[in-house]
């Protein structure tokens, strides 16, 4: 006989967990699995090395569900996001511009944690949720839907009846995939290596977004390691160039590293293995189906500029937490899933649209386009209003 219980959630990364939390704070009964057993120690094998940037209204939606508290003393604030355009005949800075959150907000951008912590942290409130239940090293195999309810049937060859499934499982979804539900991905050619790094100037809470061609590369504050100034380095390339870059020694990387970053930061050194993946954009078809809902990267997938990706889907966990205590006896049915989707999808597209525009500038190699780049910098940041509004926009506040 299948177990029960209000809502499935597909999925144990960040955003799985969060929505497992968030739920279960909310008073339903959720069952969360992941086939992958979470690592939730900076060192150890496996461990993701990226961070993520909670922007102000993530941070106010980990605040109503408690998750905050556990995270705020580890948080590195982001006052001030610097945009370095280097795209001269020598890699050096040559226009810097701040846009500085005191323009639009009494508080920080946002707070830049590293993803293996969040795991930690989100299990341990999970832990503490009598009516949340996370299965580690089970994964979901099928979906049945009909009116009322969804069945899954999970790895370990139990099944489930929810009356709503949350896809939280990655941008190649099984449960995306069960439903039928297509998608459009754009592959740019691109990798992002992901690492830690010490440096002898401190980051004084600034996040700097270099860019030359290839891509952008990220400097995002952490904070202090071993006594030293510490940032989370996001480092987008063309594929070659950063399979190239993955496998260099430590030495000739870290000169390498210094040098991409302009020695903003004096000489950077590696605090962290690297880590590397492919960059896409992708987005869903439709962001639901009979019971299901996709949130996360089974809904959009987008490069890593402006801290965009897990914030968009803490915005999709806003809407479905809304829509459920708007109509707790609806949860699941199609009324709800339709208004989500409504709610969420042209949004969605417009953002992926929009930074596929930046990464694809970013990108520029020939020294007309990047010298075309910089006057655009400098005419957007020169008008006070447009500069608030792409800060207010890069938020998700109106």
């Amino acid at each position: 006989m299948a177990e029960q219980c209000d809502i499935l959630v597909s999925g144990g990364g960040v955003a799985g967990l969060t929505a497992a939390a968030c739920f279960g704070a909310a008073g339903f009964k959720v069952i969360c699995v992941d086939p992958t057993p979470p690592v939730t120690s900076r060192d150890a094998e496996g461990s993701d090395l990226r961070t993520t940037a909670f922007l102000q209204p993530a941070q106010e939606l980990l605040s109503q569900y408690d998750l905050w508290e556990g995270l705020a003393d580890h948080a590195a604030p982001l006052q001030i996001m610097r945009i370095v355009d280097a795209g001269g005949a020598l890699p050096q800075a040559r226009i810097v511009k701040d846009f500085n959150a005191s323009d639009i907000s009494d508080r920080p951008f946002g707070w830049n944690l590293p993803n293996w912590l969040l795991r930690r942290e989100f299990l341990a409130r999970i832990e503490g949720l009598a009516n949340v239940d996370f299965r580690p090293g089970t994964g979901t195999k099928s979906l049945f839907t009909r009116t009322g309810e969804a069945r899954v049937s999970l790895s370990d060859g139990s099944e489930v009846e929810a009356r709503l499934v949350v896809a939280c499982d990655g941008r190649n979804s099984p449960m995306r995939e069960a439903a039928g539900i297509p998608v459009k991905t754009t592959r740019y050619g691109q990798k992002a290596l992901a690492f830690a790094v010490t440096h002898p100037v401190p980051h004084e809470n600034v996040s700097t977004e270099i860019h030359r061609s290839g891509g952008p590369f990220t400097l995002v504050p952490l904070p202090d390691y071993e006594g030293q100034p510490s940032s989370a380095i996001v480092w987008m390339e063309r594929g070659a160039r950063a399979d190239e870059l993955l496998r260099m020694a430590p030495e000739r990387f870290e000169a390498e590293m210094t040098r991409r970053s302009c020695g903003l930061f004096g000489d950077l050194k590696l605090a962290s293995r690297r880590t590397i993946w492919p960059i896409i954009s992708q987005s869903a078809a439709r962001l639901d189906g009979e019971r299901l809902a996709l949130m996360a990267e089974a809904a959009h997938v987008v490069p890593p500029i402006g801290a965009q990706g897990l914030n968009m889907s803490l915005v999709d966990l806003r809407c479905l937490l809304d829509l459920a205590a708007a109509r707790p006896e609806g949860l699941g049915d199609a009324e709800m899933l339709s208004a989500y989707h409504k709610a969420r999808h042209n949004e969605i597209l417009l953002r992926i649209k929009g930074i596929d525009l930046l990464n694809r500038t970013s990108m520029l190699a020939p020294r007309p386009l990047r010298d075309l780049r910089a006057l655009g910098l400098n005419a957007l940041y020169s008008l006070a209003p447009v500069r608030r509004t792409l800060m207010q926009m890069g938020l998700g506040v109106k």
